[in-house]
């Protein structure tokens, strides 16, 4: 069977299951399974399979089929233009996310930043290597979640300028930040039970959601804000899209500061802005 061959059959197969994007999903599992560069597939898709290379196709199809995010399969997934490392360890990056970073770059570059709850890294990662003058602490619950935000620093030549600290929230996170960033745990109690399967079973619940409202984290944050953002400083989270109003009011109860709203590029609520009044 040659690659052309196989990736149709595999794209059948997963638009019968009902995943979304199949063709581009069997390219890029047969990407995967090939070890070769994207760009560089259309030039052998005519060319046979080895039985070795069939097989590390199969398989991985497979992982798909059972529901396991193609991220994962692959170990990655691009983000603002960089491909970062993912495990089931940590969110896979979403692009509604990405409207995070825009906000960001729209502020004064930081001397020091704070990145909560950084997961795979995205965040810190992908400003420090746009403000080469910064410095950043990322913190994280998950030892393994820092693991992998490490691996992502190093890949991306910014982890001589990122501290990682095993934090739950801000309790080992010391001084003030002129940007405090954080895409906390925000789905509700209730909202996991409706979550598509293959964010609900194969993503880590820690990162996904803080239980009861989805509110516990921004609640957390706020404790301790007025305490770590420096007089000229902004801070940016990333809310659901209904959360807006209740996200603002919790926040206003961490100090003088005043918030606005931004969305994301389908319209919808995305990232609170935070500075002091």
């Amino acid at each position: 069977m040659t690659g052309a061959e196989a990736t149709a059959a595999a794209a059948r197969a997963l638009d019968r299951a009902g995943l979304p994007d199949p063709m581009r999903e069997a390219r890029l599992l047969l990407t995967f399974a090939l070890g070769v560069e994207p760009l560089r597939l259309a030039l052998i898709l005519d060319q046979a399979l080895s039985p070795d290379q069939q097989a590390a196709f199969d398989a991985a199809v497979g992982r798909r089929l059972l529901g396991r995010p193609i991220s994962q399969i692959v170990g990655s997934r691009n983000f603002w233009g960089r491909n970062f490392k993912v495990t089931p360890d940590v969110l896979d990056p979403r692009p509604e996310t990405e409207t995070l970073i825009a906000a960001a770059l729209a502020l004064p570059p930081p001397q020091r930043l704070a990145d909560l709850g950084t997961g795979s890294g995205i965040l810190a990662t992908t400003l420090l290597c746009h403000w080469p003058d910064a410095t950043a602490l990322a913190s994280d619950i998950s030892l393994p979640a820092l693991q992998v935000a490490a691996s992502n620093a190093r890949d991306h030549g910014v982890a001589d300028r990122l501290q990682l600290s095993l934090s739950d929230w801000w309790e080992s996170v010391p001084g003030r930040f002129d940007l405090v960033v954080s895409n906390p745990p925000y789905i509700s109690a209730a909202e996991m039970k409706m979550l598509d399967p293959g964010v609900r079973n194969w993503e880590p619940h820690l990162a996904l959601s803080p239980g009861g409202d989805g509110l516990e984290a921004y609640r957390r944050i706020a404790a301790g804000i007025a305490a770590h953002l420096a007089p000229s400083g902004h801070a940016l989270f990333e809310i659901g899209a209904s959360q807006a109003e209740q996200v603002q009011s919790i926040l206003l109860q961490g100090g003088p500061f005043q918030t606005s709203t931004l969305r994301d590029m389908d319209g919808r609520d995305r990232v609170i802005r935070v500075n002091w009044r």
